[in-house]
């Protein structure tokens, strides 16, 4: 028989995007606690721009030839005739806001994070959806690869803190605008040599930009690319010289890394250092945070030179290796028996809320007896029960669900009781 397409159990979220629910929410708090932590440790403070910006924002700075702009874009045009995309990532409309507000003329240091989501039109798997969730941090105007090294060690500060344990570190340079250009000639030239290899996007990369076939997952490609010239053997000395700083700070902080000639990163801005933390428990798609430099890309816009560096980190794959577990509070049912009872627990409630008691008064029609076993079953930490002889007395019950104790208290001492 065909559903009734007004039948509501017909609507289903969207492919690739997810409910999160009531059960799963508290992780997702508890981890962004930590985060919001740590990345406030170091200075930087959160930016929410908006969810929709103008498409020419990503397809000047994300690169016209990558894959988020070509493939992955949700981009519509509005009743105002503008074409306008959910936002892909992030970078771009930090880089807006700074120029728009002159946040650059401000005294405060331009460090900003953000926790929210993303969109992107890619084929949903594990860990990947269509509305994803990302931590950014951005960091601008500081040019020394010490804070290239402080990113990093802040990353590796916050996985271990929410319980990601077995992680590896890679780092690379994908060069300048000075230097690049050189090494993508000859790189051109390697590719275009073993096209019969490569499968039909590479084939298409190769000729805008080659630099990506290195983030091809297929093993044919990667195969082939194992041959190709690496960018670290055609570095100026600029770069060269920013490269050896960066590891040189990383060795400071005492961190284990592993450089990887081939990591790139997708977006056309990036400068100069380039970095992934990947982590166990992800399968092949086990980064679980990447970023770099793009130096260039605030001017590209119009705005001030000032070089910049961050990274990206996908809330879906953290929380599937962190360790980190919600703290369940403990709170207050109020079981009542009768319209006066039910009065005295709204007025209790509202006093205990005042002092910072959670509490749970349900306004349904159930005996004493259910309400306890619902108390019990919701994992309430005290039952306030309230009847008549109750209210005469204005003293009520106060039952301990742990272990069955109960006292009597009038309504102002409740929460000396459940406080201890």
């Amino acid at each position: 028989m065909t559903q009734d397409k007004r039948d509501p159990r017909s609507i289903a979220a969207v492919k690739g995007t997810k409910d999160i629910l009531p059960d799963e929410v508290g992780q997702w708090q508890a981890v962004e606690g930590v985060v919001r932590r740590i990345v406030e440790l170091y200075g930087y403070r959160e930016l929410r721009a908006p969810v929709i910006e103008p498409t020419e924002l990503f397809e000047k700075g994300t690169g016209e030839t990558s894959d988020i702009v070509i493939k992955e874009m949700y981009t519509f045009t509005d009743k105002g005739g503008r074409s306008i995309t959910l936002r892909p990532e992030y970078t771009p409309s930090v880089v807006r806001a700074i120029i728009e507000h002159r946040l650059d003329l401000k005294p405060e240091p331009l460090r900003y994070y953000y926790v929210g989501p993303m969109f992107r039109y890619d084929k949903p798997q594990k860990g990947r959806y269509r509305q994803f969730h990302q931590l950014d941090v951005e960091v601008f105007g500081e040019k020394d690869a010490a804070i290239d090294a402080e990113l990093v060690e802040m990353a590796d500060r916050l996985l271990r803190e929410v319980g990601v344990a077995e992680t590896e570190t890679l780092i690379n340079s994908v060069g300048c605008r000075a230097c690049r250009p050189g090494y993508l000639r000859v790189l051109r030239e390697k590719a275009e040599a073993a096209e019969e290899r490569l499968c039909e996007d590479c084939r298409r990369k190769t000729r805008t930009n080659p630099l990506r076939i290195f983030d091809c997952k297929l093993e044919g490609c990667r195969e082939a690319a194992a041959g190709f010239p690496v960018v670290t053997d055609h570095l100026c000395a600029e770069c060269s010289a920013h490269f050896s700083a960066f590891r040189a700070g990383l060795d400071a902080y005492g961190l284990a890394y592993r450089v990887e000639p081939r990591l790139v990163r997708g977006i056309d801005y990036y400068t100069k250092t380039t970095f992934e933390i990947v982590a166990s428990g992800l399968g092949a798609q086990s980064a679980v945070l990447g970023g770099g430099r793009y130096d260039d890309l605030m001017k590209d816009y119009g705005g001030p030179d000032l070089c910049a560096i961050g990274f990206a980190m996908g809330m879906e794959r953290l929380l599937a290796v962190a360790g980190v577990k919600p703290e369940k509070t403990p709170f207050v049912y109020l079981a009542y028996i009768g319209d006066e009872a039910k009065r005295a627990g709204m007025e209790t409630a509202r006093r205990l809320r005042a002092q910072g008691v959670e509490c749970l008064l349900e306004y349904k029609d159930k005996g004493l007896k259910a309400q306890l076993g619902r108390a019990s079953k919701l994992g309430a930490a005290w039952a306030v029960i309230i009847g008549e002889e109750e209210v005469r007395k204005g003293r009520f019950a106060v039952k301990s669900l742990a272990d069955g104790a109960q006292h009597e208290a009038a309504p102002d001492d409740i929460v000396k009781i459940i406080r201890g």
